[in-house]
């Protein structure tokens, strides 16, 4: 009867000689939880209907609305060799090109300054943001072991076909140079001939691969219960899933300034050199795509994930309709992007299509490209974005 859900934790014990059963639960996150489609709220001894009550309900919302994710608590009441247990500090180190301190104390110090923790009296808190960059393992925090990664390979085009799974329990920033590494090696190559050597060339991108990880990681949202972030593998492509609602339109991914709704923890894989906050990262995905001549990827928005499918290599004449319409708006814009403008020519090599009759093709594209309001011509008759 909760929306969204909250976690219960029943805590027994013995005080004074008495049994006590202590419920704990979660307060609300970004929304008001509703029972029964109704949000309550008690004044003095009772419990109202929250909209009874405009003021609170503007009160309530301006604080839920100040809650960050990253300055939450993971686990309190540690003491020292408990977080440094929980933590792989000498990861951090090394991810900073740092020396690694020869005492706990400076240790504690350092990862203090970074907010990965914050000491309370002789007690130290984990914050979520050192939790899930540094964590040994997720599971040890309860709050977020159902935000370990989750990679599951497929056989098959359908999820009725034979799996293999394996859930990524480390925090990020120790997981992601391993885990791209794992994904790449379970991946089919294709071998080709060069100067009479054979060398394994990736049926996806690899640099595709790893910004599409990363967006999947950093800009889930955390507060969505219940879900994490995954990536899955099928014969014919590969789904990326995170978490939340897109914070800018799916269609705007290539062009717009970054938005992240996890500032902070995008601002330290940007140091370590995980993500940019350049904005560029599905950029380079669609110039990746379009390198490789595969379909283009596809974005996909709903109320409780996002999801990225990028589509393993078909033949011009095997792509639908849609297939050619997203490919035709997505080089588009990525031409705008870089100071150029896509033509007829640009699109044909684009689809790696070399025949005397593709021009015609290509312009049936682009005009149904435009009729789909995703394209216009300027006054110079140029193909540019719609928002141009």
């Amino acid at each position: 009867m909760l929306n969204p859900r909250i976690d219960f934790e029943i805590l027994e014990g013995i005080y004074k000689n008495k049994e006590v059963v202590i419920f704990r639960m979660d307060s609300a996150k970004k929304i008001p939880v509703k029972f029964d489609g109704v949000e309550y709220i008690r004044v003095g001894e009772y419990k109202h209907p929250l909209k009874d009550f405009p003021e609170k309900e503007k009160s309530l919302w301006r604080i839920l609305n100040e809650i960050v994710f990253e300055e939450g608590t993971a686990l309190d009441r540690c003491d020292s060799d408990t977080v440094l247990d929980l933590l792989n500090y000498p990861g951090y180190f090394d991810l900073m090109k740092l020396k690694l301190p020869k005492n706990s104390k400076a240790i504690l110090e350092k990862l203090g300054e970074e907010h990965l923790i914050v000491k309370k009296g002789k007690k130290f808190l984990i914050t979520n943001l050192g939790a899930i960059l540094f964590a040994n393992d997720l599971n040890k925090f309860p709050k977020l072991s159902r935000k370990k990664v989750r990679v599951i390979f497929y056989t098959g085009n359908s999820r009725t076909g034979a799996m293999r799974e394996r859930e990524h329990k480390e925090g990020y920033a120790i997981l992601f140079k391993g885990l791209i590494q794992y994904i790449l090696d379970q991946l089919p190559a294709n071998e080709i001939i060069k100067t009479a050597l054979r060398e394994e060339v990736f049926i996806y991108p690899p640099i595709a691969i790893r910004e599409l990880l990363a967006n999947v990681l950093i800009h889930q949202d955390f507060f969505e219960e219940g879900t994490s972030p995954m990536v899955e593998f099928f014969d014919d492509r590969v789904e990326f899933t995170n978490p939340g609602e897109p914070l800018i339109d799916t269609n705007r991914f290539i062009d717009h300034a970054p938005i992240s709704r996890n500032d902070k923890l995008a601002r330290f894989m940007r140091r370590v050199k995980i993500c940019e906050e350049a904005g560029t990262g599905i950029d380079k995905v669609i110039e990746a795509v379009e390198i490789f001549q595969l379909p283009a990827p596809e974005f996909i928005r709903d109320k409780k994930f996002v999801k990225v499918i990028l589509y393993g290599h078909r033949e011009f004449k095997d792509m639908t309709r849609e297939d050619k319409i997203r490919a035709c708006w997505q080089h588009c814009v990525l031409k705008y992007v870089s100071k150029k403008f896509m033509t007829n020519t640009t699109l044909r090599e684009r689809f790696n299509l070399k025949g005397k009759n593709d021009y015609v093709q290509v312009s049936k594209i682009i005009r149904a490209c435009i009729e789909k309001g995703y394209i216009k011509q300027d006054e110079s008759r140029r193909y540019i974005p719609i928002w141009a």
